[in-house]
């Protein structure tokens, strides 16, 4: 067979496997060339690759919401010892599975959500966790179980955002009445959307900067760097009051006792 057969019935592959949201290079053949976002998410990895260890020897990574496989492949380049991606859509299992196999890469995919991180039963030296927040109905409830079940050091976040860029200083505690704050652009804000964004019906929710932020610390995330305007890099810290809690205790007053 001749190298344009060979392309060919690559091609031919990689269609079959449907529509790519991830645009990988497979032994030369592009599989999304005519990505709305360009070069993606290359475009994207070029701008924050060097504020991740280049050296992953020994070390596990787990990719949440792995899609069509990009960054796993990026992570065991690195030669991370394990890789796992999950995503909840079989058809980008499957384009990640054909791409690890054309890279000549050893990764394990899942179907499994985030929700469902907490039936691994093992903690990741490295969790990615890029392009997801905003497809989730319930954004901090997945951060919360990152936290609680798989991160064990570094968290990689990325977030589609909107609003304003920069962060208003939000004070620690406010009274009942004073309501001017809510209107600051640079308050933490997380934007709704009832219907579709984008022409994507599973786009939920959008922050704004201050908004992510405020929800990777609410969670026990400390940042890091912040190497691109939608990606931080987090190391785990200790869990803030409340986190992770429905309702949590009310601390005694300074004259209750214990």
């Amino acid at each position: 067979m001749s190298l344009d057969e060979d392309d060919t019935a690559l091609r031919r592959q990689i269609e079959s496997l449907g529509e790519w949201f991830h645009n990988l290079d497979l032994n030369g053949v592009a599989t999304a060339p005519n990505h709305f976002l360009g070069d993606y998410p290359r475009v994207k990895w070029r701008c924050f690759a060097d504020a991740i260890p280049a050296d992953l020897t020994g070390k596990s990574v787990l990719d949440i919401g792995c899609n069509g496989g990009f960054y796993a492949i990026e992570m065991k380049r690195r030669g991370a010892a394990r890789v796992l991606g999950l995503d909840s859509d079989e058809r980008y299992l499957a384009q990640a599975r054909f791409a690890a196999a054309q890279t000549g890469q050893d990764i394990e995919f899942r179907n499994l959500s985030v929700y469902d991180v907490g039936a691994l039963g093992e903690r990741f030296d490295v969790v990615l966790f890029m392009g997801v927040l905003y497809h989730l109905r319930h954004p901090l409830l997945a951060l919360d179980l990152i936290r609680e079940h798989v991160a064990d050091d570094l968290l990689v976040f990325q977030s589609m955002q909107r609003g304003a860029t920069h962060v208003e200083p939000v004070a620690e505690d406010r009274d009942f009445w004073d309501v001017a704050q809510f209107d600051a652009p640079g308050y933490p804000k997380l934007h709704f959307i009832e219907h579709r964004y984008a022409n994507d019906w599973t786009n939920w929710w959008v922050p704004n900067r201050a908004c992510t932020e405020a929800m990777l610390r609410a969670s026990g995330f400390s940042i890091v760097a912040h190497p691109e305007d939608e990606v931080y890099v987090c190391r785990t810290a200790p869990l803030p009051m409340g986190a992770g809690a429905v309702h949590p205790a009310r601390p005694p007053a300074e004259d209750e006792g214990p």
